[in-house]
C-alpha cells in the first residue's frame, strides 16, 4: 500500500481506504496505481473473500480526479489509461467488491462506486457527474454506469451536472442501502457474504459478469455449463449434505 491508500485485513475482508481527506479523497496517479495493485492482489489471493472501498473521514468518498494537477493529461503512446484499466480490473474480480460511501461521490468517484458490486451509503452523501460544468464529460465512467442506471437518469446526471442525494441514489439503483450507522450496515452485509460458500460466490460472480455481454441464448447455455461445473465442487457437495443433515456447512472454498 501507500500513504494515500490504507489497507487492513480481517476475517477474509480487505478494506481499502483512500486517505486524502484534505483533497476530498481525490484520485491521482498514486491512488489509482495503489488501488490497481490491491485489486490484482485480491484476484490472486484466495484468502480474500471480500474487498471494501471507502474514503477517509466523513466528507467525501471520492471527489474524482485531483484537479490540482494536470488531471486530463494522457500518454498518447499508450492505448489505455490507468483509471480505465482499474475499471477493467474490477470487472474481472471474482470476489465481492463493496463500496462504503462515506460522503460526496463525484465524477471519477462515481466510476469507483459503479465498478463495485454492492454499495451502501451514509445518508448525508451526495452523488454527481459535474464534468460538463468544466468543459469535459464522464466518458470512462459511462462505461460502468450505463449498465446500472436507467437511461434518462444517467442522461440527467451527465447533462445537467447537478448532484443527487442518497435517497435518490437508492431510488434509481445506484446504491443498495442508505445507512444511518454505516459501519453497522457494512458489517452485517459482509457477515452475510462471508457466511456463504466462497466457491459459489467466486464462480457465480465470474458467471454474472460474463453473462452481461451475452444474448439470452448465449447466457442460458453458458449458465447450464457453469452449473454443471459448480455441482462438481467440494462446496456444492458440502452444501447439499449440510442441508440434508440440518447442520451448518463447513466450507473449504474448493
Amino acid at each position: 500500500m501507500s500513504e494515500l491508500v490504507h489497507a487492513s485485513r480481517q476475517d477474509g475482508r480487505l478494506m481499502l481506504t483512500i486517505d486524502r481527506p484534505e483533497r476530498r479523497n481525490a484520485l491521482n496517479a498514486e491512488v489509482i496505481g495503489t488501488l490497481q495493485d490491491a485489486l490484482d492482489c485480491a484476484r490472486s489471493d484466495e484468502t480474500i473473500r471480500a474487498v471494501v472501498l471507502s474514503g477517509a473521514g466523513d466528507e467525501a468518498f471520492c471527489a474524482g480526479a485531483d484537479l490540482g494537477g494536470d488531471a486530463f493529461a494522457f500518454d498518447y503512446a499508450m492505448p489505455t489509461s490507468a483509471y480505465a484499466n482499474l475499471l477493467r480490473t474490477a470487472r474481472t474480480l471474482n470476489v465481492p467488491l463493496v463500496a462504503r460511501v462515506n460522503g460526496a461521490c463525484m465524477a471519477g468517484g462515481m466510476g469507483l462506486l459503479a465498478m463495485c458490486d454492492l454499495a451502501i451509503t451514509a445518508r448525508h452523501a451526495t452523488f454527481g457527474l459535474p464534468e460538463a460544468k468544466m468543459g469535459v464529460f464522464p466518458m470512462q465512467v459511462l462505461a460502468v454506469l450505463q449498465a446500472q442506471l436507467p437511461q434518462r437518469c444517467l442522461a440527467q446526471l451527465c447533462l445537467t451536472g447537478e448532484p443527487i442525494d442518497a435517497a435518490r441514489a437508492r431510488e434509481i439503483g445506484l446504491v443498495n442501502e442508505v445507512a444511518d450507522d454505516l459501519d453497522a450496515v457494512l458489517d452485517r452485509l459482509l457477515s452475510r457474504l462471508l457466511a456463504n460458500s466462497p466457491t459459489a460466490l467466486r464462480r457465480g460472480m465470474y458467471a454474472m459478469k460474463a453473462m452481461r455481454s451475452m444474448s439470452f441464448d448465449e447466457a442460458i447455455a453458458f449458465g447450464e455449463g457453469q452449473l454443471g461445473l459448480l455441482a462438481l465442487t467440494q462446496d456444492a457437495r458440502e452444501g447439499v449434505a449440510a442441508f440434508k443433515e440440518k447442520r451448518k456447512p463447513q466450507w473449504t472454498g474448493k
